[in-house]
């Protein structure tokens, strides 16, 4: 994959739940990661006494991590709301000139802060609450 602007690795929230995803608004920086646990199967017969995977196993997890400042009150609310009420609402994450990877994920912590001469910024970190899809672009 060739060189890319960062500013095209977008996360995008269903609102509404109707399969109309927005950009969250403010983000300058947003990063996902997908992660799967090994499940050891080595036993005294492995070859040369090397650790063997079992292949397909474990659990899969995608986080995903953005920060950035205030700019759009709709989607800030929202935010807001998926986190104390819970939800877990589809989210799609726009990797540019690679796919689209969505589904559910769950806000599991949101970060405000500010300084005295600067403007007030948010983070905010997900982490996938079952099924993702992949489609390539």
């Amino acid at each position: 994959m060739a060189a890319q602007n960062g500013k095209d690795l977008l996360i995008k929230l269903d609102l509404t739940g109707a399969g109309q995803f927005e950009t969250i608004a403010g983000l300058r920086a947003s990063r996902i990661s997908f992660n799967a646990e090994t499940v050891d199967v080595t036993s005294l017969e492995s070859p040369g006494g090397w650790r063997e995977l079992l292949g397909g196993a474990g659990v899969r997890s995608a986080s995903i991590s953005g920060s950035g400042v205030f700019k759009d009150a709709s989607t800030d609310e929202r935010a807001r709301q998926i986190f104390f009420d819970g939800e877990m609402p589809d989210f799609q994450v726009i990797i540019p000139n690679f796919g689209i990877v969505q589904g559910a994920f769950l806000i599991t912590a949101i970060e405000y802060s500010g300084s005295y001469n600067g403007e007030a910024t948010y983070e905010m970190t997900l982490a996938s609450a079952g099924q993702l899809s992949f489609t390539a672009v």
